[in-house]
């Protein structure tokens, strides 16, 4: 009778699949409530059902899988809980490309006809990852696997909104944000991608109001956005234009005026002419600069990256080219722009000039930084946040950190004196958990005090 032989090379396809199917049939895996140990539960962090697994989930999971089946050798009641990610963008960008090879669009079908869309996908496409970490052998209990867009989980992130609202821990307005004007949905600072290309640097006279013979030399790379100025800031200890100071100019194809302020933080001295336009509504800095100075935001751009007519007129734009502007592209208007303060005379000079643009990490289209005045984002309040107690074992956000680390390791937001900035936790796409509507009631004066005490009503 021959002995078996060990094949001499390992087969996993031969041996793991079956062995999982085991595993899953058996429900070794599975969490009981009865169970007498002491619970020990692990939520996997939920990957995106548009992408498939690579080293980075490998190794995470592994980590928590040994946890898992260690913790299950204890006698302990062990539940490491699967699910997936709806990944809002990345799932709309691929069902719009769909659309696109059809010969529609997400728009022209309307919302309810692309979220059906969009099910479908996830129905056909959406479980390659939980496929793959089946095959890895992951011992999560796969009866209990959800999915972040299940009515139940829908609906804690409403009642989640509706009590962070009621706290006043979040809020809803304008903020100026990284905006993509393909997906039309506001992007965090990690989803925009930078590179840098051969730009032009204008310098723009900017005369001054009491004599429009003497010029204020400006330069900037963003000659649209000019438009919605509302100062010209200039370094204190900068004798060139410390006899400026609180004075005002001209701002260049408008009817308006604009302040001269002294800023020691915006103005580097050294780039440019000294001299720096402030467009709160467009620069991040420029929108800090703004708040220190009390200016005013003129937003010029609608959600699609055009000058909005709205805009033009908040800004005062001269007649003879709001019309030509109107609904123009960046570039197209840029390019308006140019030709009018050249043929006014108002270009001092052209200047190659490298400079870094912002891209959508997803479509590759260039983000503009853009306030939002429609449909606004939800965000944290920051002042209502309290403080972070840094200690050598724990930051007060939560993290651990080693006995040996310096606060310099710790996220900026725990660092003792930091300043804490609003954070979007909620913004516009085709396709994810809606979010309430706020509404409130008007109610006669006579009833007023009697439901001081009640809840204002909330549209669920």
């Amino acid at each position: 009778m021959s002995t078996p032989q060990l094949d001499k090379t390992y087969d996993p396809k031969a041996v793991e699949a079956r062995w999982s199917q085991v595993w899953d049939q058996q429900g070794y895996f599975h969490a009981s409530p009865t169970h007498p140990g002491q619970p020990y539960c692990i939520v996997i962090p939920p990957p995106n059902i548009t992408g498939s697994l690579h080293v980075g989930h490998a190794l995470n999971h592994s980590i928590q899988d040994i946890l898992i089946r260690w913790r299950r050798m204890q006698g302990r009641n062990v539940l490491w809980l699967p699910g997936t990610d709806h990944a809002g963008i990345a799932t709309q960008n691929v069902v719009e490309k769909q659309l696109i090879a059809e010969g529609a669009s997400r728009e022209s079908i309307g919302r309810e006809r692309f979220i059906e869309r969009v099910w479908q996908w996830k129905t056909t496409y959406g479980n390659t990852i939980v496929s793959q970490q089946k095959q890895l052998g992951e011992s999560c209990d796969w009866d209990r696997l959800r999915f972040t867009m299940d009515e139940g989980l829908s609906k804690a992130v409403l009642e989640v909104f509706v009590r962070l609202h009621e706290d006043g821990l979040i809020y809803r307005g304008e903020r100026l944000i990284n905006w993509c004007p393909r997906c039309l949905t506001a992007l965090s600072d990690i989803e925009v991608e930078h590179e840098d290309v051969k730009g032009k640097l204008y310098t723009i006279r900017y005369p001054l109001a009491k004599d429009p013979t003497q010029y204020l030399l400006v330069a900037t790379t963003r000659p649209e956005t000019m438009l919605g100025d509302t100062a010209v800031a200039v370094h204190p200890e900068d004798e060139r234009y410390r006899h400026l100071i609180d004075e005002e100019v001209r701002l260049p194809l408008t009817t308006r005026t604009i302040p001269i302020v002294k800023d020691a933080i915006l103005v580097d001295r050294e780039f440019g002419t000294g001299a720096v336009k402030i467009t709160p509504a467009h620069d991040f800095n420029d929108e800090k600069a703004g708040e220190r100075h009390h200016l005013r935001r003129i937003s010029l751009f609608n959600e699609h990256a055009q000058l909005s007519p709205l805009g033009l007129q908040e800004a005062q734009v001269d007649d003879a080219i709001r019309g030509e502007l109107a609904l123009t592209s960046v570039q197209d208007a840029r390019g308006i722009v140019v030709k009018e303060l050249d043929s006014r005379g108002l270009l001092a000079a052209t200047d190659p000039h490298k400079m870094p643009i912002g891209k959508c990490y997803r479509c590759n289209q260039t983000t503009p930084r853009h306030t939002t005045t429609s449909a606004p984002p939800c965000a944290t309040r920051a002042e209502s946040m309290r403080p972070c107690r840094v200690t050598p074992r724990r930051c007060g956000c939560g993290l651990i950190m080693p006995t040996r680390t310096t606060t310099s390791a710790m996220p900026a937001s725990c660092k003792a004196g930091s300043t804490r900035r609003s954070t979007i936790i909620a913004r516009r796409f085709g396709y994810g958990p809606t979010i309430p509507k706020l509404t409130i009631t008007l109610v006669p004066h006579s009833l007023a005090k009697a439901n001081a005490t009640k809840r204002s009503p909330i549209t669920r």
